[in-house]
């Protein structure tokens, strides 16, 4: 081996005198692996000791869902940068059994001692991202109890052993977490418990320095134990609530009793043959669609990825679905959507008369179709064919920054995204769902599964959506591919309040995208910036081969994550 080192320098030497550079045998160059292929199930999840566990109860007889449950605990103890039981759930399962998608709403609702007048009380424009204000009731917990219920096959404690362990004897920390960890622990350092959690030493742990929870640990020993009801009622549930209170917040033990998961039904629209599955609001899945639907009749495959036509149009059909998505995308209790017009073709051959093809547009209305955030997503599969795309967030990073006492998480802030202006789609009131970013997705063809996949990052999630499915569909690109490509990210002012664009956005593009496109773009209008590298979001997904009977996994650099099977 080591007399076979001289020739390889070699090469390298003469292939950079060349002018040329190495790059992997086969595939695009922006891969940054093969994809992942196992037969007897999947995990695909942003950080490897997740994955793991994933796989680990799977092999001791658990099965997708038992497998998501028991990676999404890993991740709120590996990554509270994005998630955690003081967060909310939504995941959409393939059931092999019923041949059909089961989707499960595990968001939670305001106080309800907490009314529109404490806000203008206190001057407030807008729900502050931090502190105790914007909490609403934590759905993750009864999100995996409901999911356990209806597919689970292995004990709970089975299903959370792995993250209690990990917890116990600790975890070395990855890079992209670590950076992320330390940039979260600066903003919420001054509130109680966040020094004594999640800085040991006085600092952020560091890349390779292995951190513990103990008091997660317990925690989850205590929910394994003592089920839903051991987080939502007794004395669990009080000490949260009397935590809430001591910081000037509202959140009471009755909003956590009354707390409740809710199984809905997909929704879809069919692109290029494949039918494409959101769930519906109060969530954004819908925006999706939208761009979809606008996008199809356009040729991408001969316009080519990276094009001036590919850019331009992906962005126009973007401002105009989320200005329907200000618009329409609410509690659904609330405010009923109308969902089969909003979806329909019609409804977006009327939308897509707003596209010029070489001009971009600063002010798109709303239609009429009747007349930053950090997340984690993960996705598993098993032997017998269910499937898992799951998505979990405690909105702003680590959240609201309220730690309580002697239980190892914090509480998200999602009560943040609702708007303040009254009469309004998403207007604040007591004891109502936010709108929600976080999004799972799958894909079915003819009627059977075909990929459970997602994209992490507030109001990119849609955008990254669509660009997945494009790359995949459109261009030809494997799963791996799909995920490393260079994304687009266009953003507006104020966007997860409902707000419409400014003077037609910005569009933020990631490196890799080729320059003369880029100055075409600016001429036609559009406003070009650079943004910081996480802002394009974090993707995973599993594809079902019926032909060869396997599963295909993709976990992307932008993350610590891995792809694994078994």
């Amino acid at each position: 081996m080591h007399r076979a080192l001289p020739f390889v320098l070699a090469a390298a030497v003469a292939l950079a005198a060349r002018g040329g550079e190495a790059r992997r045998p086969v595939g695009r160059s922006f891969a940054t692996r093969s994809e992942v292929i196992a037969r007897h199930g999947m995990a695909c999840t942003s950080h490897p000791l997740a994955t793991q566990a994933a796989l680990e109860v799977m092999r001791q007889g658990g099965g997708a869902v038992d497998a998501a449950i028991a990676a999404n605990a890993c991740l709120g103890l590996m990554e509270p940068t994005g998630s955690g039981v003081g967060g909310d759930l939504f995941a959409v399962v393939w059931s092999a059994k019923d041949r059909r998608l089961h989707g499960l709403n595990a968001s939670g609702r305001s106080p309800a001692s907490l009314v529109p007048e404490e806000f203008q009380k206190r001057g407030l424009r807008r729900i502050p991202s931090y502190g105790p204000l914007p909490i609403t009731v934590p759905g993750c917990v009864d999100g995996w109890f409901a999911l356990h219920e209806r597919f689970g096959r292995l004990p709970m404690a089975a299903d959370l052993a792995p993250a209690i362990r990990h917890a116990e004897e600790g975890f070395p920390m990855t890079e992209v977490i670590a950076d992320a960890w330390a940039r979260n622990v600066a903003r919420l350092a001054e509130y109680p418990n966040i020094r004594a959690v999640y800085m040991p030493g006085g600092r952020a742990p560091a890349k390779g320095e292995v951190f513990r929870n103990p008091a997660l640990a317990s925690t989850l020993r205590r929910i394994a134990a003592g089920g839903r009801d051991a987080f939502y009622k007794g004395d669990m549930a009080a000490a949260i609530c009397d935590f809430v209170r001591r910081q000037g917040g509202f959140l009471g033990p009755g909003d956590f009793a009354a707390h409740h998961s809710d199984w809905v039904d997909p929704v879809s629209t069919n692109y290029r043959g494949f039918d494409v599955w959101e769930l519906p609001p109060n969530g954004q899945g819908v925006a999706a669609l939208l761009m979809l639907n606008l996008l199809e009749p356009v040729d991408l495959r001969a316009a080519g990825f990276g094009s001036r036509v590919h850019l331009h149009q992906f962005i126009e059909a973007k401002k105009i679905a989320f200005e329907d998505r200000a618009r329409f995308i609410a509690n659904p209790a609330s405010l009923p959507v109308p969902m089969p017009a909003l979806l329909s073709k019609d409804y977006a051959a009327k939308r897509r008369l707003l596209v010029s093809p070489d001009r971009a547009a600063t002010r798109i209305p709303a239609g009429d179709p009747l007349g930053g955030r950090d997340t984690i997503y993960l996705c598993t599969a098993d032997a017998d064919g269910n499937m898992v795309s799951l998505i979990q967030s405690n909105y702003h990073g680590m959240g609201s920054g309220m730690c309580p006492d002697g239980l190892g998480f914090i509480l998200h802030d999602r009560g943040e995204a609702f708007d303040l202006a009254p009469g309004r789609p998403n207007s604040y009131a007591p004891g109502k769902r936010p709108f929600h970013t976080i999004i799972p997705a799958f894909v079915t063809r003819g009627g059977e599964p075909f990929m459970a996949f997602g994209v992490m990052g507030g109001d990119m999630q849609p955008q990254g959506h669509v660009q997945i499915l494009a790359n995949l569909i459109d261009f030809g690109m494997n799963l791996q591919e799909a995920g490393d490509a260079p994304r687009v990210y266009h953003t507006a002012s104020s966007e997860p309040t409902g707000e419409t664009m400014a003077d037609g956005g910005i569009v933020h593009l990631e490196p890799g995208f080729d320059e003369e496109v880029v100055r075409d773009l600016v001429a036609m209008g559009h406003k070009v910036g650079r943004t910081a590298p996480g802002s394009f979001g974090g993707f995973q997904g599993i594809v079902w081969d019926r032909t060869n009977r396997v599963y295909i996994g993709a976990s992307e650099s932008r993350k610590d994550g891995q792809a694994a099977g078994w």
